[in-house]
């Protein structure tokens, strides 16, 4: 079994600190860290840093992607690129020590539906059934929603199984594509349910609503407090465990490639969702975007208790 991220519209993620930092006024900036990311990305990077394999099919604008491909490979990652006309875009984040972070998000390349030809076309030489196959991250401007539902309905006919965590998609969306699982955080599966979700009931409650519209598994992170997946083979809830957290960014990112790890090792969902907890909470416990340490992976399993409810 495979696991395969797709990246539309990937990112340079910059990272900046600023002492004492004051809006409406001239700030000195010094930049952190600057990583190549987007949301598959992120999975690609987490899965490697663990010794999963996977591949990362990446779609690269061409005038900047040569510096995004070379930050891949220094990761270790194993890329399927493909070349498009324009710029990768860039997003800011601003850490500062008298307020919480700021992050600001440019516009990248422009494409069309031509270019999901071109993704298929490399997806259809690599996904088998059976594989597993995330779709995250907003599609690029120019590129349909119902062209990339054609294409990932054409691809689960074929028993690949799909993986959506993607603000393009709504509700009705998501229900057409009846994915393998999707990953709304409390504002994404309140807004796609109507239901306040605030604590494990309340999220079993909207994670069912969906589940019982088609969507396989729903699984719910809930922050600081954890997780909780509605499955096929009952609701489990994770509690996640306490940490120094440096940066939440790309936890939830981390969180898809620790679920698919487990279900790659072929371990029942509760352990998939201890995996995904595990995985985004050591994310989070380093820096920007960079990816969990397997070691913290593996000392956080153990932490982790994982209940039915």
């Amino acid at each position: 079994m495979k696991i395969i991220t797709v990246t539309l519209n990937p990112a340079f993620d910059m990272h900046c600190f600023a002492e004492n930092f004051q809006p409406f006024h001239e700030n000195l900036a010094r930049i952190t860290a600057c990583e190549a990311g987007g949301k598959g990305v992120n999975i690609s990077r987490a899965l490697t840093a663990c010794g999963v394999d996977n591949t990362a099919l990446v779609v690269v604008g061409e005038e900047n992607g040569d510096s995004f491909l070379k930050n891949l490979a220094a990761d270790g990652m194993s890329v399927c690129s493909i070349a498009w006309t324009g710029r990768i875009r860039e997003n800011i984040t601003l850490h500062t020590d008298n307020a919480p972070e700021t992050r600001i998000s440019f516009s990248g390349f422009n494409a069309d539906d031509s270019l999901l030809e071109r993704v298929e076309a490399e997806l259809e030489k690599i996904a088998e059934s059976g594989d597993i196959l995330t779709f995250t991250g907003r599609n690029p401007e120019g590129v349909s929603l119902s062209a990339t539902k054609a294409m990932l309905g054409r691809l689960k006919a074929r028993g690949v199984r799909i993986v959506i965590d993607s603000r393009s998609f709504g509700k009705e969306d998501l229900i057409e594509a009846r994915p393998w699982l999707i990953k709304p955080n409390e504002e994404e599966i309140s807004m796609y349910t109507d239901i306040a979700v605030t604590d494990f009931e309340s999220a079993k409650t909207a994670a069912r609503a969906l589940r019982e519209k088609g969507i396989e598994n729903v699984m719910i992170s809930l922050g600081a407090r954890g997780a909780m997946l509605d499955s096929a083979e009952g609701c489990f809830v994770a509690h996640a465990p306490k940490i120094n957290a440096l940066s939440t960014i790309g936890a939830g990112d981390s969180s898809i490639g620790g679920f698919c790890a487990a279900a790659k090792l072929g371990l029942p969902f509760a352990e998939m969702l201890r995996y995904a907890v595990s995985y985004g909470s050591a994310a989070c416990m380093t820096e920007g975007t960079r990816p969990p340490k397997a070691e913290a992976v593996r000392e956080l399993l153990g932490r982790i208790k994982v209940e039915k409810i």
